[in-house]
């Protein structure tokens, strides 16, 4: 059994989301010595993710921050798409990660790059991933799936959206990594419409902190067509920055002051999440670091996560 799957078995496990840097700045910051990274490993996460990149780009740079996370001796889980991906480069993409010691993949379709109506490549969907990289590999890979609590927005059902991650733990899959959700009335309903649809899997949740307004509205909005529970719509309206969020023209000092005020309620509107997630019978707590360490430590403080 893989490292990840024993410590899901045993307890809730404690994790971060990565992404790959756009920039050689971004590239330091993150992975120099005592830089974001390093940080991040002094909280003893069980594993750090790393995206493919949005629509499949900036995969290049993937990579080396998984070779990074596992020179510190933390576990590396790779996120990979069917994103212009012809099936032999996939293989080869996939052999280079077990070259690299990186034997866990979140196996996704992936957000379709803008104007594009397929994948691209010749897989299309996560279910036909799994069961490629179950063909392909055997057991030498550990497979986490995307779960969506509201349903994934390109599908025409909640119910469908159910049966398809049915399939997906049908042909392979190991556990479920959940997309965005604030809705905790949902979440609990799709708890148990996935345990009595026969689905099994370990549940670890996925959680983008609440930190930032502009960004908020934009991960509800943008990919995942989240509900926006009336507390958090609440803390965007008292610290609305006109005319919006995206385009300020308020003084700095005023937004400075907005911006500080959103963060600190947002924070607390993240760990009461966090509180309600964990009696929910999940088996961990996938956080997104947004590659910064700071906020995210606060955070794990906060909730209790780990002693710190």
């Amino acid at each position: 059994m893989s490292k990840i799957l024993d410590i899901m078995n045993k307890r809730a496990a404690f994790s971060f989301e990565l992404f790959p840097p756009k920039t050689e700045k971004g590239e330091e910051n993150l992975l120099k010595e005592g830089g974001v990274l390093d940080k991040l490993c002094t909280m003893h996460p069980d594993y750090i993710s790393c995206t493919y990149g949005a629509g499949g780009t900036n995969v290049g740079k993937q990579v080396p921050v998984l070779d990074a996370i596992k020179a510190k001796g933390v576990a590396p889980v790779a996120h990979f798409t069917c994103i212009g991906n012809t099936r032999e480069g996939m293989k080869e993409q996939l052999q280079n990660y077990l070259d690299h010691g990186v034997d866990s993949i979140l196996a996704l379709r992936g957000d379709l790059p803008y104007g594009w109506t397929g994948t691209g490549g010749d897989l299309h969907y996560a279910t036909e991933l799994v069961k490629f990289v179950r063909a392909e590999f055997g057991d030498k890979f550990t497979i986490a799936v995307s779960g969506s609590p509201e349903g994934h927005i390109a599908c025409r059902s909640l119910e469908a959206d159910i049966g398809f991650l049915k399939q997906k733990q049908d042909e392979g899959a190991d556990y479920i990594m959940t997309q965005l959700c604030w809705d905790m009335d949902q979440f609990r309903r799709w708890m148990d419409a996935i345990r009595k649809a026969g689905i099994t899997m370990p549940v670890d949740v996925g959680i983008m902190p609440v930190l930032d307004a502009a960004a908020t509205i934009n991960m509800a909005l943008s990919r995942n067509g989240c509900v926006m529970p009336r507390a958090l719509a609440e803390i965007i309206s008292k610290n609305w920055i006109f005319p919006n969020p995206f385009a300020p023209n308020e003084s700095e000092e005023s937004i400075a002051a907005k911006k500080a005020a959103f963060k600190e309620v947002g924070l607390e509107y993240t760990v009461k999440l966090i509180d309600e997630y964990r009696v929910c019978g999940i088996a961990g707590i996938h956080l997104y670091a947004l590659n910064k360490y700071e906020d995210v430590a606060r955070l794990v403080e906060m909730a209790g996560i780990k002693d710190m």
